[in-house]
């Protein structure tokens, strides 16, 4: 049992010292981060003790919220250290009136939120009575991609005033 601890602990000490860490530091938290085009979470997520775990290199990390201006950064990563991204979004101008409200629900509470191919933010932000996407009247496509998981993908149409909940 106790070379069972020690190799264990071995190969975990091996494998940490084969990738390096990302912490996120932005402003909103609510940002959706991609590391080389994948989606890893909201980056609130990674702010304070989290880190994401990647290998070493050169990596393009891309900051989404429809809110704010696209950030777009590429970031050095060496095995066994911890690299920060401290970054502040710029604000968009608010969209206008008038909308209907989109609401999501997923096991998966990180999910990925997409309209029409566009990150919007993930399933916990859209998915309560309280809390919904607002959206101008017009017909979307909706895609939820969990981390782990199929995605689900429907056509909706939106209606000034009303709610549409995709499950």
């Amino acid at each position: 049992m106790r070379i069972l601890v020690i190799l264990l602990s071995s190969s975990l000490a091996c494998l940490a010292a084969d990738t390096g860490r990302l912490k996120t530091e932005v402003d909103p938290g609510r940002a959706g981060v991609f590391i080389d085009g994948k989606y890893v979470g909201p980056a609130a997520n990674f702010k304070i003790a989290r880190t994401y775990e990647v290998a070493p290199g050169e990596h393009e990390v891309r900051l989404v919220d429809p809110r704010y201006q696209e950030i777009v950064k590429k970031v050095a990563i060496t095995a066994g250290k911890k690299t920060v991204l401290k970054e502040t979004m710029t604000a968009l101008p608010p969209a206008k009136p008038p909308f209907g409200k989109l609401r999501v629900e997923n096991a998966d509470h990180f999910a990925a939120v997409y309209v029409n191919d566009r990150f919007m933010g993930h399933v916990d932000e859209f998915s309560n009575f309280a809390q919904a996407l607002l959206l101008n009247p017009g017909t979307y496509e909706v895609r939820i991609v969990p981390l782990n998981g199929s995605p689900v993908t429907k056509s909706v149409t939106i209606e000034a005033d009303k709610t549409v909940i995709v499950k």
